[in-house]
């Protein structure tokens, strides 16, 4: 799977799943699933895209991550992300909100991004 984190004006991006999903209501990192044939960073272009109504320029891996629930594994990758063109509105989720560092606290998101959220605590926002 592939995240993006899009920071702006020292804020990210987070998303909110939807209530019938995997882990529904959870906040997350805009992103999803590869497709068959996908590199990571086409699957977080298609997956803007589909989810938010945006396009961008994907930057470097910031993260990658493997976390073990209860029914499945999951290998996550977090690319550093641009928007280059639209303004970010839920098509595919619940929710999207820009969010500073000392609110990301305030938000419950899934187990498996736990030490990606400790290592944004200590990472200088742009």
């Amino acid at each position: 799977m592939a995240a993006a984190l899009v920071f702006r004006d020292g804020r990210i991006l987070i998303t909110q799943r939807c209530a019938d999903s995997h882990l529904g209501g959870l906040w997350e990192f805009p992103g999803g699933k590869r497709e068959a044939g996908e590199t990571f960073e086409q699957c977080l272009v298609r997956e803007l895209r589909e989810e938010l109504g945006v396009e961008a320029k994907i930057g470097g891996l910031f993260e990658e991550i493997t976390h073990v629930y209860p029914d499945q594994a999951v290998h996550l990758n977090f690319f550093v992300c641009e928007l280059s063109k639209g303004e970010p509105r839920p098509l595919g989720c619940a929710a999207a909100k820009w969010v500073g560092k000392p609110e990301l606290g305030d938000y419950d998101f899934p187990a498996a991004d736990a030490r990606l959220l400790d290592r944004l605590r200590a990472y200088s926002f742009p």
